[in-house]
């Protein structure tokens, strides 16, 4: 069939994708979390992992990845990473639980939901975040939540639709054992990072979510301490430090337009359009 062929090229493109990652991130002074975020996210997406990575986050020229990762479009490319990168693990373990007890669909969707949830805010965001809110891990809990939660939303109203219609009558497509299951699953959280982008775009926007950062060793004596790109913080450079010393209470922006509540609704809407695409088209019916 057309679709295995396809498959093994997939599959082969994604393992040298995340072999080239992995190895050349290393010299990217990018957070640690970041790093292993875009990881993650070229495990999920391949070779456009890949192809994302050096046009947003690899520094071209040396001592450029400030400049580089400026650009608002990157920031909220990082931001998305990050977001799929965290909240895919928790996806993908609650499809692999469902589909051994062969749940519901609609159960599966909801036991996705909650452990992507919780998995990308309580360790990607709240926990590996912490730094920013002074290490107080429940005050990073209660700074990560909105943002998490509108992010979260987007992402699984832009899946459902992929993952409970592609290869609908194919066994194969609902069996973790099989190759078929996990491409379906990469497709989908594709389409999830498609769905949240503009979302992460007004998040990091309005200083909810942060994008990229960059983390420089300490300078030689003399020389001034590299920053990251993100305006109103501040990153301990010594090496190790990963995002230590950011301070995000300096960060006092302007009251969100639209408010957080309206964009809460949005997101809302965003994965209700999705459950209604996939109920519509019979999706949810297994």
């Amino acid at each position: 069939m057309i679709i295995d062929g396809v498959m093994l090229l997939w599959f082969g493109l994604t393992a040298l994708s995340v072999l080239f990652v992995a190895i050349d991130i290393r010299n990217t002074p990018e957070s640690t979390v970041m790093k292993w975020g875009f990881v993650l996210f070229t495990l999920y997406a391949g070779p456009f992992g890949a192809f994302l990575y050096v046009l947003g986050c690899r520094e071209p020229l040396p001592g450029t990845h400030e400049q580089y990762v400026a650009a608002r479009w990157r920031q909220v490319l990082g931001s998305t990473m990050h977001c799929v990168a965290g909240d895919g693990i928790g996806i993908l373990v609650g499809a692999v639980i469902g589909a051994a007890v062969a749940l519901p669909i609609v159960v599966d969707l909801g036991l996705e939901y909650l452990l992507g949830f919780a998995f990308g805010w309580t360790i990607f965001q709240a926990l590996f975040m912490r730094d920013m809110a002074g290490g107080d891990y429940g005050k990073s809990l209660r700074m990560t939540f909105t943002s998490e939660l509108l992010s979260m939303n987007c992402l699984m109203g832009g899946m459902i639709a992929v993952s409970t219609l592609a290869w609908r009558d194919n066994p194969a497509a609902h069996d973790p054992t099989e190759p078929l299951f996990w491409f379906r699953m990469s497709v989908a959280l594709m389409a999830g990072f498609a769905v949240a982008y503009p979302m992460n775009w007004w998040l990091v926007a309005h200083h909810l979510k942060h994008g990229m950062l960059t983390v420089r060793p300490s300078p030689p004596a003399g020389k001034p301490a590299a920053t990251d790109a993100m305006p109103g913080m501040t990153m301990d450079t010594k090496p190790g430090a990963g995002m230590a010393g950011m301070d995000m209470s300096a960060m006092k922006p302007p009251a969100p337009r639209p408010p957080v509540p309206v964009m809460a609704a949005v997101s809302f809407a965003v994965l209700a359009a999705g459950l209604l695409v996939a109920w519509i088209f019979g999706g949810l019916s297994g």
